[in-house]
């Protein structure tokens, strides 16, 4: 008989070994679902993860892309991460990152048709504020009447929808814009809009925040104090708790740094890529970003390489819609099943796979 028997530690093996895995899996699985739907599965995979970066055809416009749809996944992720290691499971970062574009771009369209250098900077603030506070919300009733955050974050969510809706057809609406909902273009407005640093190639300060947040989250994991209590409270409550670490401090920290990255990161795509705030603005990173933290191990550096991973199948997924005519859905499928087998191969990390009669005392 087959049966799983608990390791005495995890794995470091393994634990390197499964994202590997769970990519090679997703590829073939997602290889069966894409001959199932009568493309060919070779065509598709190579579609996907080769002609975005080494196909020149589509490589020119491709490559800058990468670290555009990279950016709020890392950013957003990075904050997830503290949470998840330390216990906290904010699922409703998709919510904070609708928070923060609405107070970024509100700020930004309060000072149009002004021009100065402080407003972006201003903006940036207000993104990160917006996001904080929204976090806060499951935080405090975390801390104040132990409710879960997990409900209560992702709840919210369809709270931060609604107003962004009410945002787009009322308060932030333009006044230019035939009464068609979405505000004012910020790629239109240059003191509010977040350009590229380096023409061409994507680089924007969205990009450079998540190169900052992957290296500030990796030497308060590796260097700091409050790093070791994060990461004590995750493998270990309750001596934790012996320990001295507040608990409840730990909670709105982790909230609070995954609210400010979840909401810059919002800021930065509204400024930025998205250019308005529209209803149909968020398109998933919120959620995605568990996926990507996941799959980096909840590592920084992991992060890093897991969502520009994760930015090259949505690249070559849009690419594969318009070469192949996969259909959309099958592309979200596909990046689903990332964290589907991430979850089942982990289980190596943790047990053995032992073969063979069980003895009977």
């Amino acid at each position: 008989m087959i049966r799983l028997e608990r390791r005495p530690s995890p794995s470091r093996f393994w634990t390197a070994l499964t994202p590997v895995l769970a990519v090679v899996a997703t590829m073939i699985a997602g290889g069966v679902m894409f001959a199932a739907l009568g493309k060919d599965p070779f065509e598709a995979i190579r579609t996907i993860f080769w002609d975005p970066i080494f196909n020149e055809q589509f490589a020119a416009f491709s490559r800058p892309q990468l670290l555009v749809k990279a950016a709020p996944l890392i950013l957003i992720a990075i904050g997830l991460s503290l949470g998840f290691r330390a216990g906290v499971w904010n699922i409703g970062a998709e919510g904070q990152y609708i928070m923060g574009a609405i107070c970024g771009a509100g700020v930004g369209l309060a000072f149009y048709p002004a021009e100065s250098f402080v407003i972006f900077p201003l903006m940036v603030i207000a993104g990160g504020l917006g996001g904080f506070l929204w976090a806060m919300i499951p935080g405090v009733l975390r801390v104040a009447f132990r409710t879960n955050e997990i409900l209560v974050s992702l709840l919210l969510v369809y709270v931060a929808e609604f107003m962004l809706a009410s945002m787009s057809l009322g308060l932030l609406r333009n006044p230019e814009g035939a009464g068609f909902p979405g505000s004012r273009n910020l790629k239109a407005y240059p003191s509010a809009h977040n350009a590229e640093l380096i023409a061409g190639t994507g680089m924007h300060w969205g990009v450079v925040a998540a190169f900052v947040a992957v290296i500030f989250a990796y030497v308060l994991l590796s260097r700091h104090m409050l790093g070791f209590q994060i990461k004590l409270a995750g493998q270990a409550p309750r001596a934790a708790r012996f320990g001295g670490v507040n608990p409840s401090r730990l909670i709105l920290f982790c909230l609070g740094i995954s609210g400010i990255l979840a909401g810059a990161a919002g800021l930065f795509e509204v400024s930025g890529p998205a250019g308005q705030i529209s209803i149909d603005f968020n398109v998933g990173y919120g959620f995605t970003a568990i996926i990507v933290a996941f799959l980096g191990r909840l590592n920084p550096i992991g992060i890093l390489l897991a969502g520009l991973l994760m930015a090259l199948t949505y690249i070559g997924g849009e690419l594969a819609q318009f070469m192949l005519g996969v259909p959309a859905a099958a592309i979200q499928a596909f990046q689903g099943m990332l964290l589907f087998f991430l979850l089942a191969v982990d289980v190596l990390s943790n047990f053995r796979i032992r073969i063979g009669r069980r003895e009977v005392v």
